[in-house]
């Protein structure tokens, strides 16, 4: 049986960074959704855009 990402003890300081920075970020747009708001993301060009909370949670991964 695999254990979920947040239970990794022996992957790297990086990996365990990035299980934290996916976790923190769907709290943050889950929080940012129940109250209706719209958050503000970029892309690999710099542009940025306002995008309803719950459109952004359609796209992240669990």
């Amino acid at each position: 049986m695999e254990r979920p990402d947040s239970l990794i003890q022996d992957g790297t300081f990086t990996d365990k960074v990035m299980v934290g920075l996916k976790k923190a970020l769907r709290k943050l747009a889950e929080e940012a959704a129940i109250n209706n708001e719209e958050l503000v993301i970029g892309d690999k060009e710099g542009n940025t855009k306002s995008v309803p909370a719950r459109d952004l949670l359609k796209t992240l991964s669990k």
